[in-house]
């Protein structure tokens, strides 16, 4: 199993900028798909954005060109790099990973954007 905790979250203005980071108990991460999704007040939990093994990435429409996933294999951590932030970015943030079909979640890290 493995044990992931986010952290960076806060509150931001319109057009600002925050990179969160998720850090895993497992020094192997960089092996498997990591991914952020996001849950707004009120309405379903939706992928951000996802980066496989390989480093290959995908991302949301919503966020394409806005925001960037990479990881930190010396520190088993994998970033969101969050710029020109819109108050539909509000919400709360997690990071999921899967391992041997058991999906794994964060806490959740908050996200709030001020127009």
């Amino acid at each position: 199993q493995v044990q992931l905790v986010e952290s960076g979250g806060g509150l931001v203005q319109a057009g600002g900028s925050l990179r969160l980071s998720c850090a895993a108990s497992r020094r192997d991460f960089n092996s498997y798909a990591m991914a952020w999704y996001r849950q707004a007040p009120g309405k379903q939990r939706e992928l951000v954005a996802v980066i496989t093994p390989g480093d290959i990435t995908n991302y949301a429409d919503s966020v394409k060109g806005r925001f960037t996933i990479s990881r930190d294999n010396a520190k088993n951590t994998v970033l969101l790099q969050m710029n020109s932030l819109k108050p539909e970015d509000t919400g709360v943030y997690y990071c999921k990973t899967r391992l041997w079909g058991i999906d794994y979640w964060g806490q959740g890290t908050q996200v709030f954007v001020s127009s």
